[in-house]
């Protein structure tokens, strides 16, 4: 039998797949999430749809929608281990485009967040009764009859 030698560890760059990597790269929590927004089609590899069994090479460019954000990324290091974050942005380099886009958009976000006018609430039982009274045409009774 041969010998057994781990990708990670090989001379060569590793043959990762697309689910595996942007697991690795912290786009997602889990692989398992990783792979649904590969099969949903979030993820572009140079402007085609792809499978999340779909090899990543240094150089190739990557459109992933997650949630609200858009990131257009180019691959910068091919690695199937999950590193700590500030490792795992070594990994890809995000155009300025793209970074000033999800900037705006944030900022966007939190302005309509801002501007919300805040809701009191569920009516209290009192604010309910008297809610109720006015509906049946008991306006100005005080309820007790």
């Amino acid at each position: 039998m041969g010998e057994y030698k781990p990708q990670c560890l090989s001379s060569a760059s590793p043959d990762v797949r697309v689910d595996k990597w942007l697991w690795a790269a912290r786009f997602f929590k889990t692989r398992a999430l990783a792979r649904e927004a590969v099969l949903g089609g979030k993820v572009h590899l140079d402007g085609h749809r792809v499978k999340p069994g779909r090899t990543l090479k240094v150089g190739d460019r990557l459109t992933l929608n997650r949630g609200e954000e858009q990131f257009d990324i180019t691959v910068r290091v091919v690695r199937d281990r999950r590193m700590a974050a500030p490792q795992a942005r070594e990994m890809f380099s995000e155009d300025a485009a793209s970074l000033q886009r999800r900037e705006a958009a944030a900022e966007q976000r939190k302005r309509d967040r801002d501007a919300r006018i805040e809701s009191p609430g569920r009516p209290t039982k009192r604010e309910r009764r008297q809610i109720i009274g006015f509906i049946r045409g008991k306006v100005g009774r005080t309820g007790s009859e």
